[in-house]
This record gives C-alpha cells, sequence and structure tokens, in this order.
C-alpha cells in the first residue's frame, strides 16, 4: 500500500456548513430538498433529504453537484448548449447519464480554486438555484465561526 496522505478540498464541518444554510433557504420558502455536497473529485461527502423531499431526487442533487465538478462550472450554464440544436446538445447521456444540465449545481469556490460543488433537487429549477445559491454563499463567506477540531489541516506539497 501507498504511504501518503489524501488532501482533503471540503472538510465534513464545511460541507455541513454548506448543507445547513441551504436547509434553512429551503424551509425559508417551504420547499423540502435533496442536498448534496461532493468534493473537488465529485465524490459525495454530504448529503441529507429533507422530510417530504422527493426519493428520486436524491441521486439528482448528488448529480448536480457531480456535473458542476466534472464541467467546473454552475449547471445553470449548461442549459442552453445542450438544448436540442445546441453545440453540445446530448451532453446529458454523457458519463453514464450522471450528467444533469439544468439549475441546481454550483461550484464551492474559496481563494479562487473548486474546492467542491452543492447539488440541490426537488423543488422547480428555480428553487433549486435558489437553495443551491444560499448553500455555496455560506461556504465562500468567512468560516471563522467552525470548531477548528473539525478543519483539516492542509497537507504540505
Amino acid at each position: 500500500m501507498a504511504s501518503g496522505t489524501v488532501l482533503e478540498t471540503i472538510t465534513l464541518a464545511e460541507a455541513n456548513l454548506v448543507i445547513d444554510a441551504a436547509v434553512a433557504k429551503a424551509i425559508e420558502i417551504g420547499q423540502p430538498m435533496d442536498i448534496a455536497v461532493v468534493d473537488a473529485g465529485g465524490n459525495l461527502k454530504a448529503h441529507v433529504r429533507m422530510d417530504g423531499a422527493n426519493i428520486g431526487s436524491i441521486p439528482i442533487a448528488i448529480n448536480k453537484a457531480y456535473t458542476s465538478i466534472a464541467f467546473q462550472c454552475d449547471t445553470h450554464a449548461l442549459q442552453e448548449a445542450t438544448r436540442p440544436g445546441g453545440p453540445i446538445f446530448g451532453l446529458s447521456d454523457a458519463h453514464g447519464g450522471r450528467l444533469v444540465v439544468f439549475p441546481g449545481g454550483i461550484t464551492l469556490v474559496r481563494d479562487g480554486q473548486i474546492m467542491g460543488a452543492i447539488g440541490v433537487s426537488t423543488g422547480t429549477i428555480e428553487q433549486d438555484q435558489e437553495v443551491a445559491t444560499a448553500g455555496a454563499g455560506a461556504y465562500a463567506s468567512d468560516s471563522s465561526d467552525l470548531d477548528d477540531s473539525l478543519v483539516a489541516e492542509p497537507v504540505a506539497a
């Protein structure tokens, strides 16, 4: 087995902060949601299905977050180009159908680096985007209120 450590990109504490902010927005607008956070490799870091959120939206939320990482952009940015007649029509069939090309997936960026992504599903695409934006905003803001014992130290290169 190789020695060394894996560099964490978004910590569990940070993922929970993102989810908490998204849940608060979902409660505010009265729409239960499935909310997922993935790390910079597109791997699931945290997920919550609020009471009343659609079970079928679980993989959609996860895949919205994955799509944001895979293309390093928010999923709403892919919407027009992937419509019939668009330059990348059919993209949503790539990756074994895992790509989701409508709003609700947002990259989590800090200091110019994509550290993860949030994906939200169950509401309208406008609601999904609004809730994802709230979650992403919590990540981009000052995280000094996090318990330092839960935040991983960066690994020296």
